[in-house]
């Protein structure tokens, strides 16, 4: 039995309760949950914005100690620290072998339909696991491709951001964007997220990176993880100021909230040429687009599920960039809190003054 926090109804409270964790399937390793971040993605599912199979265990941005692996497990071995990933890979598809394992659509990373529930309660009753992971709950039980093991010298709860926030933020500038050093950046909303693709914006040289974001509290972070500027993004000119600061208009606009405003302004503070890439889960009826201008003048839109990832290759490296002191995941912590503790955690997101919660496991 391990507890967890079980989503029984959108828009309801989460319930701490016991749910029992079945054993490994030949691909499937145990994991001891250590830290897991709070993400603006599961509050989606929590307030039924997004639909989701009930009863689940939300979170996905973790990190953990393997306790068991499946027989034919060959990347992780018990006792070995990972980080967690929802964007699990089959490996041999055409989104896989053609590098893009972020768009893999995982079908043999889930457990089949006529297989015993990986997670459940009650002496049986079925509880779902949200994207392949359910990580508030005290163990995971995830296809191998979903985890990788990482330096033991890398603190756990900072690790878990990986799982996530950096991953998406960091990995959309390193992959996505692909930026140059010299180029300029705007990334509009400054959470996890956004904080992580400014503090990656500043690791690949960018020369200018504006952060837009309304809450002052946001932008100060910002500039202490590398931002050069800082823009009130509900400001009438606001795009106008992102286009004076960089001369022309960025190269880079970064939209990492998930709204039709940000995603808007992210647009209009291209230059010539330039790419927006959108990051945040936006409202499922929302739309973005280019005008006849934006097309005229060689500007792209694309989307970066999870930052277009590469996560074997590009976990193992965020962890080296925290330990040589480049990558800043000690700022981005606002609080520590315990699993009992995850629906006040959720009630500080919504107020969006901070930056992430994490949940520390005993």
């Amino acid at each position: 039995m391990a507890k967890a926090a079980i989503l029984e109804q959108p828009g309801q409270p989460l319930v701490i309760g016991d749910i029992e964790v079945a054993d490994p399937a030949p691909h499937e390793v145990l994991i001891d949950t250590k830290a897991c971040g709070l993400c603006h993605s599961d509050l989606h599912f929590i307030d039924g914005h997004y639909p989701h199979a009930l009863p689940t265990v939300p979170g996905h941005e973790a990190a953990g100690v393997v306790r068991a692996v499946g027989s034919e497990v060959k990347t992780v071995k018990p006792g070995d620290h990972v980080v967690s990933c929802l964007s699990a890979f089959c490996g041999h598809c055409e989104f896989c072998v053609t590098g893009r394992m972020a768009l893999c659509l995982g079908g043999d990373t889930r457990r089949g339909k006529d297989a015993p529930p990986r997670l459940t309660r009650n002496g049986g009753e079925t509880v779902n696991q949200m994207l392949n992971l359910s990580a508030f709950g005290e163990q995971m039980l995830i296809h191998e491709h979903a985890c990788v093991s990482i330096d033991k010298d890398m603190p756990l709860d900072r690790a878990a951001l990986l799982g996530c926030a950096v991953t998406t933020g960091a990995g959309a500038i390193f992959n996505a964007c692909a930026v140059v050093p010299g180029e300029s950046v705007v990334v509009v909303g400054c959470g996890g997220v956004g904080l992580a693709a400014i503090n990656a914006a500043r690791i690949a040289g960018a020369g200018k990176v504006i952060a837009a974001d309304p809450l002052p509290e946001k932008r100060e972070l910002a500039m202490a993880l590398g931002a050069t500027h800082a823009v009130d993004a509900l400001a009438d000119d606001a795009a106008a100021q992102i286009v004076s600061i960089s001369d022309g208009g960025v190269h880079h606009a970064v939209e990492a909230v998930g709204r039709q405003a940000s995603a808007d302004l992210a647009v209009r503070s291209l230059r010539r040429g330039g790419t927006a890439t959108i990051l945040g889960m936006m409202p499922l009826d929302c739309k973005v687009g280019l005008g006849a201008m934006d097309l005229l003048s060689g500007k792209k839109l694309q989307g970066a599920i999870m930052g277009m990832n590469q996560f074997p290759v590009d976990l193992p490296r965020l962890v080296a960039f925290y330990l040589r002191g480049l990558l800043d995941l000690d700022t981005i912590i606002a609080e520590r809190i315990s699993l009992d503790q995850v629906n006040e955690g959720f009630d500080t997101m919504r107020t969006g003054t901070s930056a992430r919660s994490v949940i520390v496991f005993d």
